[in-house]
């Protein structure tokens, strides 16, 4: 015979937030310990894994909490191992991991299937990609002051950046996430 344990709200609450504080602390110290270029000739666009743990956590609990793990990580990744990118950078990933999340994490929490998880990491991947298109459009410039031409001009590889970082951290996180959920999910 099996008990079922059953913990208030209030307790379940905590754990969450408990869970969701290490997925932002594991992000944090990925990006500190794990960060190239991808194409040397645009050395300052760097891959880093930091964005594993928001998409686990998105999956685990949701695109909402996705959004939060994005919002708190960029914060302080920022005012930490990425300060040198300032405001600017806090900002860019907010955007680019806001819309990896928010569309893999809407996808996924309609039907959890690995067919439905493999839908959302590339549909994400493909927003992202998107979207970061006019973000850089609009905003690199303003921060960075340079013409928008030379912006438009970096734009392939822009996008291929924005493939190959989502593309890498979406695969990781498919290869993990069904390993590592049922110690999120305890």
């Amino acid at each position: 015979m099996s008990q079922e344990i059953t913990r208030p709200a209030s307790q379940e609450n905590t754990l969450k937030v408990v869970k969701m504080g290490i997925l932002v602390a594991l992000s944090i110290v990925l990006v500190y310990l794990i960060h190239f270029p991808i194409f040397p000739a645009v050395a300052f666009l760097e891959y880093d894994p930091a964005d594993i743990p928001i998409l686990v956590g998105t999956f685990a609990f949701g695109p909402a909490a996705g959004l939060i793990l994005t919002v708190v990580t960029s914060l302080i990744q920022g005012l930490t191992v990425s300060a040198a990118s300032g405001l600017y950078g806090i900002l860019m990933h907010v955007i680019a991991t806001g819309v990896l999340v928010l569309t893999a994490g809407n996808i996924y929490w309609r039907k959890k299937t690995k067919k439905m998880s493999i839908i959302a990491l590339a549909a994400g991947t493909c927003a992202m990609a998107v979207v970061m298109i006019g973000a850089n459009l609009i905003i690199t410039p303003l921060f960075m002051g340079v013409p928008r031409s030379v912006v438009w001009s970096l734009m392939p590889f822009i996008v291929g950046f924005n493939v190959i970082k989502a593309g890498i951290n979406s695969l990781v996180t498919f290869i993990l996430y069904k390993r590592i959920s049922p110690i999120l999910h305890r």
